[in-house]
């Protein structure tokens, strides 16, 4: 069994007590530079360009095979999609007229009635509107499909890069991109319209819930009827817009909105702003996402603001990545089937297997013994621990793609189909059964997930490799790399949102006042140790917005450690490289969160991610786990210190 760690890459001069992110990390950073086609760099970013080069064989293969009769559907729909979209001087010959259709019909609005029905038409193809859409498990009744209305219509990344003094620079950047797209698409009067775009998108805005709001899932979960809906924006005539969406019937009877506030912000925006800015505003939306599929000179322009300007993003990633990452979003599980049979071997998944129930087990015994939660608080945790439901690996049944049509030579009607076919599988699970096989991240994702609805936690196939997994490695390196990972997403289940839903997926309160109210206190100390941690010069992690992702770090990795205690079965951890089982297991945190950002995608990502930036998710976690203190031996005066009265500890 190898170590699993490297210890001649450990900073001799960052003392784990001190820097343990750094401690790990920093000779692997000094030597590594970030790709020129990333704005980030790290553990999660190689696996995923390694299963990216693994994709891209099987797309190269079908694309080689697609015209061949005995190549199965599936893989000619793949082989074609990609070789649609590797087709460059075809995409080049066209140059700005596959947007001509899409154009006439934003010109043809007549008036808001019209506008709602063009917004329900684009939907259709991808084209986001003044709100979006999703389907899924109802909060409260968990055996049902319900639609939910969410907030939209803006070209930046959220709501405060309207307001904020500090992005009053990226604003005048986004108005003289908008600018320079609409005079690529020959629209009139590019200046002025990309001015009323930005106010149009600004006075949207204004109706936005801020992130750490829109997360609250009790604030958010708004049941309405069809005619509630129709009160709430009298200007828009839901029956125009879902016919044009082509709903079926049904569907709007009863819906979740999640902002209420934001849509009485649009009914008073259609029935005040004059249409012609909101043809400039629809226009601008028609072509930043028809851009990625069009000629190089839109491609290029668009890459210009959203890669280099908001994230530093030096160089476009070449063609063949983002073919790929086109068939990826449009077939994810015809191509996932390729991935799975030749990238995950049987035997990760009985290992893993282990692992979850270890952790799971782990759970079980640190809550019996929580000493601050009473024993009716306990019992239903517990039952909503033994109803968890892991997937591992890939789904059992796959999806059928047989409804979707694509052919070789037709590009952006390709991407318009896969859109319209995959809101179709959406909305046709309306009125049926829950589908418990269903999954949210296909196996080649680089990722995990908790989904409350369903109180499953969800591992696919990618990320079950080193740093995270390796079936050679010492349990101890395991646990702390995978093993932390899925102690994170069962601490989903109990994190300050999470922890609303009980085992059967439904939102309902099963906590005593008392208990709740302890959870809130600690859930409140993490807060404020988060908001204390400076990430940029300036610019502070916003405690309030990352804390679930943080609770799920603490809690996932403290009952990791229990659940590699129980591995051993009461022997002692051997000593490897001169470092104990403790010492090593969280090394191998550590070793997970490996990472380098530039200055413009740290500050984006502070923004609006729910996570923390990696170093704070070692540092920041590692400071409230004694058993971090004893392994390392960290006293009064290291860095990493924290008095055993200020640790948080929640499970």
């Amino acid at each position: 069994m190898k170590p699993g760690i490297d210890s001649a890459d450990l900073a001799a001069d960052i003392r784990p007590q001190d820097d343990l992110f750094g401690h790990v990390n920093a000779a692997w950073s000094a030597r590594t530079e970030i790709p020129e086609d990333r704005a980030r760099y790290g553990a999660f970013i190689r696996l995923h360009e390694e299963a990216q080069v693994n994709l891209r064989a099987i797309v190269e293969e079908m694309a080689a095979v697609a015209a061949d009769p005995e190549t199965d559907d599936e893989s000619r729909k793949i082989g074609d999609l990609y070789a649609s979209f590797m087709d460059e001087d075809s995409v080049e010959r066209h140059g700005a007229q596959p947007l001509a259709g899409a154009l006439a019909r934003v010109d043809s609005i007549t008036d808001t009635a019209d506008l709602v029905r063009a917004l329900g038409e684009f939907a259709r193809r991808g084209v986001s509107g003044i709100f979006d859409f999703y389907v899924n498990t109802d909060d409260q009744q968990p055996d049902r499909y319900i639609l939910n209305v969410v907030q939209s219509g803006l070209g930046l990344p959220d709501e405060s890069y309207y307001r904020t003094a500090e992005n009053a620079e990226l604003r005048s950047q986004y108005v003289a991109h908008v600018e320079r797209m609409l005079a690529l698409a020959d629209r009139p009067d590019p200046a002025g319209a990309a001015a009323r775009v930005l106010a149009l998108e600004t006075r949207l805005a204004g109706g936005h819930w801020d992130r750490v709001q829109a997360r609250d899932r009790t604030a958010s979960y708004n049941l309405r009827t069809d005619q509630e809906l129709r009160a709430l924006t009298p200007a828009l005539d839901w029956t125009d817009w879902a016919r044009a969406t082509q709903f079926p019937a049904g569907v709007l009877n009863e819906v979740i909105v999640r902002q209420p506030e934001y849509l009485s912000t649009v009914d008073r925006a259609l029935r005040e702003v004059p249409l012609a800015d909101w043809q400039a505003w629809l226009s601008w939306h028609v072509i930043r996402t028809m851009a990625p599929y069009l000629a190089s000179s839109f491609v290029k322009e668009n890459f210009d603001f959203y890669g280099r300007t908001l994230s530093g993003t030096p160089q476009l990633q070449e063609r063949w990545k983002r073919g790929v990452a086109l068939v990826n979003a449009a077939l994810p599980e015809a191509l996932g089937k390729h991935y799975v049979a030749r990238h995950f071997p049987p035997g990760a998944k009985a290992r893993m297997d282990a692992l979850v129930a270890n952790l799971i087990e782990a759970y079980r015994q640190q809550i019996a013994v929580l000493p601050w939660m009473g024993d009716e608080t306990k019992a239903r945790a517990l039952e909503k621990l033994a109803a968890f439901t892991p997937k591992i690996g890939h789904p059992d049944t796959w999806r059928d793609y047989s409804g979707l049509t694509i052919e070789r030579g037709d590009l952006l009607a390709n991407v318009a189909r896969a859109e319209a076919f995959e809101l179709d599988r959406m909305l046709a699970k309306i009125g049926q059964p829950i589908d418990r096989d269903e999954w949210f991240m296909p196996p080649q994702t680089v990722n995990a997930y908790y989904n409350p609805g369903m109180n499953e936690i969800v591992f696919p196939a990618a990320i079950l490799q080193p740093p995270f997994f390796d079936a050679e490695a010492d349990d101890a390196v395991n646990y702390g790399g995978i093993g932390a990972v899925i102690g994170h997403e069962i601490g989903h289940g109990f994190d300050d949102q999470g922890s609303k839903y009980d085992g059967t997926g439904a939102m309902r309160n099963w906590w005593t006042d008392s208990d709740r109210d302890k959870f809130d206190e600690r859930t409140q100390a993490l807060i404020s140790q988060f908001n204390e941690f400076e990430a940029l010069p300036g610019h502070y992690v916003n405690g309030e917005l990352t804390v679930g992702e943080n609770i799920g770090d603490l809690g996932g990795l403290s009952i990791a450690h229990t659940a590699y205690e129980l591995s051993r079965g009461g022997q002692p951890a051997p000593v490897m490289d001169g470092l104990s089982g403790d010492q090593r297991f969280f090394l191998g945190w550590a070793q997970v969160w490996q990472s380098k950002y530039r200055d413009a995608e740290a500050l984006r990502l502070l923004a609006i991610d729910p996570h923390s930036p990696p170093r704070f998710r070692v540092n920041g976690v590692v400071r409230n786990v004694t058993a971090f203190h004893d392994a390392f031996g960290v006293e009064p005066g290291d860095a990493l210190y924290l008095p055993e009265e200020q640790r948080v500890h929640i499970w």
